[in-house]
């Protein structure tokens, strides 16, 4: 089955948690794809994750269509395609059901900060799990 982790996110601070996780897994050895808006968020998340913390390196590219990026370990794109082979997403922003499915460990985010961004998280927590994904909160 495939693990969908929710995780809180009480204030606007996705970027620095994307790295957080991004390191995390990547310490564990598993290739990670984070998925942002548009290349835009792309090109500010690559440059955000070389500085967001002194001691640490993660290993990444943002794929625009320009590099080719199918040995880095975390790969940075905006649309739903994964170049790396990875086995975990990271959702900057959400993604179809059925991309989803091509991996085996799901993160989102449950954007309480704001009563828009809160009501599309529970939304999509309950679309996994009608769809049989057992979505559950990171404590």
């Amino acid at each position: 089955m495939i693990r969908v982790e929710f995780v809180k996110l009480p204030r606007p601070e996705k970027a620095r948690i994307l790295c957080d996780l991004a390191e995390e897994f990547y310490q564990q050895g598993r290739r990670v794809l984070v998925l942002v808006q548009d290349d835009n968020q792309g090109v500010t998340l690559d440059k955000f994750m070389w500085v967001w913390k002194k001691d640490a390196f993660v290993p990444h590219g943002h794929d625009n269509g320009t590099l080719e990026c199918l040995d880095e370990p975390v790969v940075i794109v905006a649309d739903e395609r994964n170049p790396n082979g990875a086995q975990v997403l990271l959702l900057g922003k959400p993604c179809s059901l059925e991309f989803a499915r091509h991996f085996e460990h799901v993160v989102d985010f449950a954007e309480v900060h704001e009563e828009q961004s809160r009501d599309a998280s529970r939304q999509r927590f309950k679309q996994y799990q009608e769809n049989g994904f057992g979505p559950y909160l990171r404590q």
